[in-house]
């Protein structure tokens, strides 16, 4: 099918149409945001595998408590930044583009004074132009800021709902635990009200990494942990996003689907697209599912996985190994079964593969089993099952049939 029609979003926040799951996570949310509308500082951190979906949940909520709740809602992407300075910057310069067309823009654009130029080659927009004396100043008098544009806004937003996403490099400053703490603490000892939730979007690891540098950090966030979508789950985004585009496809495939899935919204969008791709009618076929997950599986080994990773994997003789490891969806083995299933020639090479995967962070020894290994990652797991299915896909050597 065309793919400009595809319902599927590869790498891109979920439409809210498209959005399946996490009632809880997202009512605790809005009740954070809620809260910090009645004057109760709140913040919080997203937390959960790689493609589980933290993004596209933060947006999601953030598109339901400015409809719903008259907040400012300010996503800013992280990516790449290491210090408290870029963040601000970064913060600061979101909130004011994210005002334009706003009936509020005027008094944002106003707030920041000259320090807001017009910009643009291929049609005008606005961009905070702040000096490193400027950063500095918002560092250290960040929450009057906060409080001085909350009430420029009064007239028209309750609060500020900040979502800090992609914290990967900003976990390992200690000016940005700090700084965090610092606000924190000048907040929850101050008589005025700031009406701000601060959602901070990332990994376990990141959070952990924050704690060692400023451990008080660990009473101040409140946590929420994203779990993998259950099989219902799954079957319920296929089933939705393919009726949203007049696309009918049989139960029996979405179990298929689901299967390949293990949870994983990142995963659902590819397979999905690829899936979408596959099929010449809407009217999702047998050999449609099958050569589509057999699509997918290269196209998450590239995209997704570590480029180290997916380089050792195309060994041919590893790639052997990881499909009798992945015959079946799993996320832990033992070495033993393994060998019992191998070849000689493999046979002779498998201790080799299992230092190489340990080393490259692929597999973890597992130390509830003896001679056990278990991938750490999901993604790790899903991929190695999809490429076993790709590698014994008809369509991979005799082409599609009915």
């Amino acid at each position: 099918m065309n793919p400009e029609s595809s319902p599927f979003r590869p790498g891109q926040p979920v439409p809210t149409e498209f959005f399946v799951g996490r009632t809880a996570e997202i009512e605790r949310l809005r009740g954070m945001v809620r809260g910090s509308a009645e004057g109760r500082f709140r913040i919080g951190f997203v937390s959960g595998e790689r493609g589980i979906g933290k993004s596209s949940l933060a947006a999601f909520v953030r598109r339901l408590v400015e409809r719903d709740h008259d907040a400012v809602g300010c996503h800013v992407f992280l990516g790449g930044v290491q210090d408290l300075g870029e963040m601000l910057r970064r913060s600061f310069d979101r909130l004011l583009k994210e005002s334009i067309d706003r009936p509020w823009h005027n008094q944002v654009k106003d707030f920041f004074g000259n320090r807001v130029r017009q910009v643009g080659l291929f049609g005008v927009t606005l961009e905070l132009d702040l000096s490193d004396t400027d950063v500095s100043a918002i560092r250290h008098d960040f929450v009057p800021s906060i409080r001085r544009l909350l009430e420029e806004l009064d007239e028209h937003k309750k609060s500020l709902f900040l979502i800090l996403d992609d914290i990967n490099g900003l976990a390992r400053s200690d000016d940005f635990a700090n700084w965090l703490k610092s606000s924190v603490d000048e907040i929850a000892t101050s008589e005025e009200q700031t009406r701000l939730c601060i959602l901070v979007v990332g990994l376990e690891e990141r959070r952990l990494e924050l704690l060692e540098r400023q451990p008080s950090l660990a009473r101040v966030f409140e946590l929420i942990d994203i779990s993998p979508w259950s099989d219902g789950e799954v079957r319920d985004f296929y089933r939705n996003s393919f009726r949203l585009a007049n696309a009918t496809i049989a139960e029996k495939h979405l179990h298929h689907l689901a299967r390949y899935t293990g949870g994983l919204p990142v995963l659902a969008h590819e397979i999905g697209d690829a899936v979408w791709r596959t099929a010449r009618t809407r009217e999702v076929r047998t050999t449609d599912v099958s050569s589509g997950i057999a699509a997918a599986a290269e196209v998450i080994g590239r995209k997704l996985l570590e480029p180290r990773i997916f380089r050792a994997v195309r060994s041919e003789r590893y790639r052997a190994i990881l499909r009798r490891i992945a015959a079946v969806p799993r996320t832990r083995f033992t070495r033993a079964e393994l060998l019992e299933r191998l070849p000689e020639e493999e046979k002779r090479v498998l201790d080799a593969f299992l230092r190489r995967m340990k080393a490259l962070g692929a597999l973890q020894s597992d130390p509830q089993v003896k001679g056990g290994y278990r991938f750490p990652n999901r993604l790790h797991a899903l991929y190695f099952f999809a490429e076993a299915s790709r590698a014994h896909s008809p369509t991979q050597h005799h082409g599609a049939s009915q």
